[in-house]
């Protein structure tokens, strides 16, 4: 019966159109008079000690350092080098796309921002040199997906505190299926254009590589103190969102100076827009969290699924078609923030490494950006673009499925994750 009114509350609210955060919030409401202890003081009490996180810290620091790499000139310059590395090649701008994306995911952890930065810089160079609009807005859409993977990511940040799983290791784990990703979209690409006639621009030479290289350089080195600091334990996640906040400030103000201090108010009141977005949503789910402890809920789910617990890869599977379903009708953190509570306490029975679960999971979710018919990317890279929804689902689909593929890959080889995983955080 928990169960019943757990999800006939929380999908009632959502198809009445009340936002998702308030949706949670009449969730826990809801359990409350269900398990006879509603009290208006508790629900105030855990809304505020569901925010009250020093690793949630990290959310603002890295939103403030992505919104200050796409003003001050960090993200252009990362677009600058990838085209000459390999902007010459046939279809170069589409690997542009990707190998940006791998280097803007490294920089903000946002796939929301990587994809507007990739739209506003790519977009028009692509169809201006001839390719297909939607299937250009599609992949750009699909490397939007790499961003909350590879390392730093706010996903990766959001599951390690709802869950209570080590976020440093999240984030190392997070590196080398990225860029399996990304090389899907490579090989994708490839196959999509190997019969396009259109001119590539000449090869650069070296010469105009290494300036690419230099003028890039700064930006290229947040990644490397972010990773090397998490590595060596220099810093926490949380304090590397803070070093790269700054780092960020500084090489846009004083390094390429385009970002002026007349535009700071504008890029911390976006940061802080985004930031109390989410973390309403964190501290609204976090009620509902409390109340599914409390009901046992994950218990029942437990019960529910127990045959499946011999079989860890069976329930693997079965968990993330569960979250590719829900993924279609909701965004990226109240999926984690309402899923994470139900599916730990079966990862944990079933013997699965909670950090090898933790970035299928991220993946699926990511994914599930750019699934139609509530796209978070999608609706993005269509607002920036200036593009017909219709037209980038159509182009993402088939990117779309092999990053699906290449995530059921990672379900049946589980090596893939945890082998170079291991080897990065020991």
């Amino acid at each position: 019966m928990t169960i019943i009114v757990f999800l006939s509350s929380l999908l009632a609210s959502m198809a009445l159109g009340i936002p998702i955060a308030f949706s949670l919030l009449l969730c826990g409401a809801a359990l409350m008079w269900h398990l006879n202890m509603f009290d208006a003081q508790i629900l105030a009490q855990n809304v505020i000690t569901g925010a009250d996180s020093f690793p949630l810290l990290a959310v603002p620091f890295f939103m403030l350092a992505g919104e200050v790499m796409n003003t001050g000139g960090l993200s252009k310059r990362i677009v600058g080098f990838a085209m000459a590395l390999v902007g010459h090649i046939r279809g170069g701008l589409g690997y542009v796309t990707i190998v940006a994306a791998c280097l803007l995911s490294a920089l903000s952890g946002s796939a929301v921002a990587d994809a507007a930065a990739l739209t506003a810089l790519l977009l028009p160079m692509m169809v201006k040199a001839g390719h297909d609009k939607a299937r250009s807005g599609g992949l750009i859409a699909a490397c939007g997906v790499i961003g909350p993977i590879i390392p730093p990511s706010i996903g990766f940040v959001i599951f390690g505190v709802a869950g209570n799983v080590s976020i440093s290791k999240l984030f190392l784990a997070g590196i080398f299926p990225g860029l399996v990703l990304g090389a899907g979209l490579w090989a994708t690409w490839w196959w999509l254009t190997r019969r396009e006639q259109i001119e590539s621009p000449p090869r650069r030479t070296r010469a105009e590589v290494w300036l690419a290289f230099r003028q890039a350089g700064w930006a290229l080195m947040l990644p490397v103190i972010i990773l090397v600091g998490l590595r060596m334990g220099i810093f926490t996640p949380t304090e590397a969102a803070v070093v790269a906040a700054v780092y960020a400030l500084f090489v846009s103000g004083v390094i390429y100076r385009e970002l002026r201090i007349a535009q700071l108010y504008e890029v911390f009141l976006g940061a802080a827009k985004t930031t109390a977005v989410i973390m309403f949503l964190v501290a609204a789910a976090m009620v509902s969290a409390w109340l599914i402890t409390v009901a046992q809920l994950p218990g029942q789910v437990v019960a529910l699924l127990q045959p499946l617990l011999d079989s860890p890869t069976l329930l693997l599977l079965a968990m993330m078609v569960l979250v590719m379903i829900v993924g279609t009708a909701m965004d990226m953190t109240p999926t984690i923030l309402i899923l994470t509570p139900v599916l730990m306490p079966l990862v944990k029975a079933a013997g699965i490494d909670p950090v090898y679960f933790g970035v299928l999971f991220i993946i699926n979710n990511s994914i599930g950006l750019v699934t139609p018919p509530v796209g978070t990317v999608l609706s993005t890279v269509a607002g920036v673009g200036r593009m017909r929804m219709d037209d980038v689902t159509r182009g993402v689909l088939p990117f779309m499925a092999v990053q699906f593929a290449l995530m059921f890959l990672m379900v049946l080889f589980p090596q893939i994750i945890m082998w170079p995983a291991r080897l990065l955080y020991g």
